[in-house]
């Protein structure tokens, strides 16, 4: 049995958020969140609240939540809003802000 949870449109740059999410695969769930909740990143707060989601989904389906590893995150790339900073004599630079699509997926072990 396994149980899913996606977050999409986040406002975090899917690379920054790959970092974090290499760090729990393949843990058990409860030593994945204790390092979710240690590392003092934003990508790791948004990854915590996707990894609680999934399991209450596999509560929900009446799984056993002790038992539950993490068997893949994934942080895929979302769309990118695009804005202009205002630069002098009359120039503008791009500034792009890159949003992830990030799915957390825990399997039975």
């Amino acid at each position: 049995m396994e149980a899913k949870a996606i977050a999409r449109y986040i406002r975090i740059s899917p690379r920054k958020a790959q970092l974090v999410a290499r760090n729990v695969n393949g843990r058990t769930v409860e030593e994945a969140m204790n390092i979710l909740k240690f590392t003092p990143n934003k990508a790791a707060g948004i990854i915590y609240k996707v990894m609680r989601s999934a399991l209450a989904n596999a509560e929900q389906a009446g799984s056993d939540v002790d038992a539950l590893v993490v068997r893949e995150v994934t942080v895929n790339k979302g769309p990118t809003l695009k804005r202009f900073m205002p630069r002098s004599q009359g120039r503008a630079n791009t500034i792009l802000k890159r949003t992830s699509h990030i799915t957390v997926i825990l399997a039975a072990n």
